[in-house]
């Protein structure tokens, strides 16, 4: 079953991501500076922050529905980060190496499964998932912080 991962849209962070430092308490957010390599995964670029490069560490509503399951979370974004876009089927370098939460929900925005896997199951599983004509989409979460990582949908 082919599958595609979704960023969030740069566009929706211009107006904070143009912020000085000063200003970003009043938005939840504030800014780090990366330490190293692969640490901090920014959710638009669907790529890691380099080290000594900015990114922004904000407040989000990843699943915006009217269901028990409405959710909002700390995520990472790269200053300079541009929408990603994913081919079919590829899942985005900053899944690897962590342990990944990975829920299923319906086309009523209900959770119908949900469970913890190591990253070199993620795609296995994905495909497993989709094959149940009643999910709808999947989220994928880091799984130690519980933080949003991606939208996977069904490619018909």
């Amino acid at each position: 079953m082919s599958f595609m991962f979704s960023a969030l849209e740069a566009e929706q962070f211009r107006e904070i991501l143009s912020l000085p430092n000063d200003q970003l308490a009043t938005h939840n957010a504030i800014e780090i500076i990366a330490e190293e390599n692969g640490t901090l995964p920014c959710r638009v670029s669907l790529r890691n922050a380099c080290k000594g490069e900015a990114v922004l560490l904000l407040n989000y509503e990843h699943l915006s529905v009217a269901s028990p399951y409405r959710s909002r979370h700390a995520i990472y974004v790269r200053r300079a980060a541009e929408t990603a876009a994913p081919a079919i089927d590829e899942i985005p370098d900053i899944l690897r190496g962590w342990p990944l939460s990975i829920r299923a929900f319906d086309r009523h925005d209900m959770m119908i499964s949900a469970e913890v896997i190591d990253d070199s199951a993620l795609k296995v599983r994905i495909d497993e998932i989709l094959v149940n004509n009643e999910t709808d989409y999947i989220h994928i979460h880091f799984a130690g912080a519980g933080c949003y990582a991606a939208r996977v949908d069904r490619v018909t």
